[in-house]
């Protein structure tokens, strides 16, 4: 005998997954199959089981049958039943363990950092949690019943349209609600535009020109999906364009380049978009953080010089969370089609709720609101960390501080492994700037730390800086081999 039940009740609300099997009746086969989930943890200590009429309809057996085998549970101190509590398992002082598993005693590197100083993140608390709440409510409330069936890959309009204005106004964009795709994120638009694993089906052709650090996960995807980088090399003015060749498009960080920091010169911004009209190419317009600028005027999107050469890629990873997973493709008219085929037709879209909640919170001014706040506490924690070098660590210079969320600590030359094995062993997590090079650049190598500010709670930064200072090498460091 041997049967399968899934309880999916009303009066509970929940499913319960019982096999009756083995020897005897009935009533043995379920006390067996609720001792067995009670044994193996399946049904934890308090949780409430069907109520015993709901469990025999299902099961097909007397109402008898599960009444006597809940008592016998009880009995044996299984189950608990009260009053108008209805039948629960037991608390138990020594709880049940898991499917018989061991624990295992979790080494002290895989329970995380004490603190984590690396780049990319915003602080977690500071999510505008009421904020957005009130946006995707009445977003919700406020939303045609078709927005919760097949729509369209472009991503709803009401978000599309948001984001016209702001970017128009915020960044310097130019475009139109029909020129926007809504994506998940950088990532996925890299996917969408340069094709998945080596198919070369996207819809932009490498070779691709990227500036000499960046980050590899990037230029793994790209690897990927078949697509040749070359590196162009950096200095004061950001990359140098100038060496822009045989390429068909170019990835830049123009607003504040990744990670070393520093806007793409004017000329040179003028340079790439007549190397694009020249050439008949492409600039991939990274807008990762362009929203944190804190020491002189924002500097806008080089896709306001020319929106049919410019692919404008941006986010709200930054700027609330990475969790939210939305982003936002600004397209030149040829290439909208062929985007959204790559997309497809539903599996590759980011959530319509949450889009529409941010369509909200925009055209509220909370999303405007949130950004100057985090602006100025953004500029807090950078100004700290400066502070803290300048005393504790005066032969550190510090560069990329005008924007973003993190800054580069230059290190003695030889010095930047130790550095970072030494945070590793102090629990602090950080990142060399070797890990950012493009493995072909000629670039000459130059020894840093990329320390990430936005990422530990307000409490919890002074004591990271401190911990940072501790282990940055003094002034006298000896070279260590190359």
């Amino acid at each position: 005998m041997a049967d399968s039940w899934v309880n999916s009740a009303e009066r509970i609300g929940a499913d319960l997954h019982l096999e009756l099997a083995g020897p005897g009746g009935r009533r043995a086969a379920v006390i067996g199959a609720l001792r067995e989930a009670v044994r193996s943890g399946r049904l934890a200590p308090g949780t409430r089981l069907p109520p015993y009429r709901s469990l025999a309809a299902d099961l097909g057996v007397a109402r008898n049958t599960v009444a006597d085998a809940y008592a016998e549970l009880v009995a044996e101190g299984w189950l608990t039943a009260r009053q108008g509590s209805g039948t629960r398992v037991a608390e138990r002082a020594e709880p049940l363990r898991r499917a018989e598993r061991v624990p295992v005693e979790t080494p002290a590197r895989a329970r995380g950092p004490r603190h984590d100083l690396r780049q990319g993140t915003p602080e977690a608390s500071s999510f505008p949690r009421a904020a957005w709440l009130v946006s995707y409510r009445r977003a919700l409330q406020q939303a045609p019943n078709e927005v919760f069936g097949p729509g369209d890959p472009a991503g709803r309009r009401e978000l599309r349209e948001a984001l016209t204005e702001y970017l128009a106004r915020a960044r310097g964009v130019r475009t139109e609600p029909e020129r926007i795709v809504i994506c998940s994120g950088f990532a996925h638009a890299l996917r969408l535009l340069f094709g998945p694993f080596g198919t070369g089906s996207g819809v932009l052709r490498g070779p691709l020109a990227v500036e000499a650090y960046g980050l590899d996960f990037h230029r793994g995807l790209l690897a990927a999906a078949g697509v040749r980088t070359t590196p162009l090399p950096l200095d004061a003015d950001g990359a140098r364009v100038d060496l822009l060749g045989r390429e068909r498009a170019v990835l830049l960080t123009p607003a504040h380049q990744f990670p070393t920091g520093g806007p793409l010169h004017a000329s040179r911004r003028t340079a790439v978009i007549d190397w694009a009209r020249a050439r008949g190419g492409v600039l991939v317009e990274d807008d990762y953080d362009g929203e944190f600028r804190y020491d002189r005027k924002p500097v806008g999107a080089v896709q306001g010089l020319d929106p049919e050469r410019v692919i404008y890629i941006g986010s709200v990873s930054k700027s609330l969370s990475p969790a939210l997973r939305l982003g936002w493709m600004v397209l030149p008219e040829r290439y909208v089609a062929g985007v959204l085929t790559a997309k497809g037709d539903r599996e590759a879209w980011a959530s319509v709720p949450d889009q529409l909640g941010l369509a909200d919170l925009i055209v509220s001014g909370a999303y405007d609101r949130h950004v100057r706040r985090m602006r100025q506490r953004y500029r807090g924690r950078r100004d700290r960390l400066v502070g803290a070098l300048a005393a504790q660590a005066p032969h550190i210079e510090v560069t990329g501080v005008a924007a973003g969320l993190h800054a580069v600590l230059r290190l003695p030359p030889g010095t930047e492994r130790s550095t970072v094995k030494a945070a590793a062993w102090q629990g602090v997590a950080l990142d060399g700037l070797a890990a950012f090079r493009h493995p072909a650049t000629d670039m000459a190598p130059s020894d840093g730390l990329v320390v990430g500010y936005a990422t530990p709670s307000e409490h919890a930064y002074g004591a990271a800086l401190d911990a940072l200072c501790r282990v940055l090498p003094p002034p006298n460091a000896q070279q260590g081999p190359a």
